[in-house]
């Protein structure tokens, strides 16, 4: 009988089931790992409740960088921000595969694995998010003076993208409000960056999605500016929506202040 490991779509969760499996000693063929938002019940299959908790997630964590080597964790880490129902089965797929190997260093070598190449493309594919909202998110300073930026990202890539605004505007106080999985990247300025899970009372929803829309006199100003400037130097009889929208996707343009 196959155990399946059910646990939340989160870092910490799906860790936390690889832990579970990795101490009960199964191999590739005797478990799994599922979502429990997405499951789908099949049989012959023991399906098991993953006690989640920090200390599991932090022994497997460092257990991949001691045993796989830091590529094979960012690997790993990136394809667990994935947005995909298997990325769990991928990722205890790939660590049962170097487990075999002689050189587990080397696992994101061995692509002919079907799980390894899964993880290999969920990483590249959060990768690639993340880099697009690097460049395409834009601040607006709201009436507080705080910097707020909402994106609707497919993957969990907060985590990915705060770094670099932190580094790039350590003396702000800013976030970034992932509307999609209702968290935020909060920094005050001269700290660290914190990662927050956004929790608000139905009944107050209009109230409260309506202080990210009070912007300061200021931000209208540039804003005005900023959307003449785009008018002014866009040549009418060279565009080419085609090409734009292989430069920037449609689904990007709702939250960047050229298209609102």
């Amino acid at each position: 009988m196959k155990t399946v490991y059910v646990c939340t779509d989160s870092v910490t969760g799906i860790f936390s089931a690889v832990y579970d499996a990795w101490k009960a000693q199964k191999t590739e063929e005797e478990c799994g790992i599922s979502l429990g938002e997405s499951i789908e019940q099949q049989l012959f299959c023991d399906y098991v409740e993953v006690e989640e908790t920090e200390k599991k997630a932090v022994t497997v964590e460092n257990m991949i960088r001691k045993n796989m080597g830091l590529l094979a964790y960012h690997d790993i880490y990136q394809a667990a921000l994935a947005a995909d129902e298997e990325k769990g089965d991928a990722i205890l797929g790939t660590m049962l595969a170097a487990k075999r190997l002689k050189d587990s260093k080397k696992i994101m070598e061995h692509l002919s694995h079907p799980k390894v190449e899964k993880v290999f493309e969920l990483s590249r594919r959060v990768g690639n998010e993340s880099h697009f909202h690097v460049e395409f998110i834009r601040f607006r300073e709201l009436e507080s003076g705080i910097l707020y930026a909402p994106i609707t990202p497919r993957c969990h890539v907060l985590t990915c993208i705060a770094p670099h605004f932190a580094d790039r505007f350590p003396l702000e106080n800013w976030m970034i409000h992932d509307k999609t999985h209702r968290a935020f990247a909060v920094h005050e300025a001269r700290k660290k960056w914190v990662l927050v899970q956004e929790a608000y009372d139905e009944a107050y929803k209009e109230e409260y999605e309506e202080q990210f829309k009070m912007m300061s006199e200021k931000e209208r100003e540039y804003e005005a500016l900023f959307k003449s400037f785009c008018k002014t130097i866009a040549i009418k009889e060279r565009e080419n929506p085609v090409c734009q929208r292989g430069h920037l996707p449609l689904w990007y343009r709702p939250n960047m202040v050229e298209f609102s």
